[in-house]
């Protein structure tokens, strides 16, 4: 069963709770989605550091319920 976005973007914002959340359904089949991540807490930290701290917020769904995810994250300027 897929994820839906409001999904994808609750269990950002509870472990990362400052982050600001874009999500786009790239296919139209809820599996296929691109996400906009914006948080203080990325700040001095390299882009593999970020996409893991999204990563661990999705709880292992990632690859699973969630089939991809293509992550643009970054720091408030």
């Amino acid at each position: 069963m897929p994820m839906n976005a409001q999904d994808i973007e609750r269990m950002i914002k509870e472990e990362i709770p400052d982050a600001v959340v874009s999500i786009r359904d790239l296919a139209g089949d809820g599996d296929h989605y691109a996400a906009d991540i914006i948080s203080e807490s990325f700040r001095g930290k390299s882009r593999v550091q970020q996409h893991q701290m999204v990563y661990k917020a999705l709880r292992g769904n990632m690859g699973g319920e969630l089939h991809a995810l293509a992550l643009q994250t970054s720091a408030p300027k």
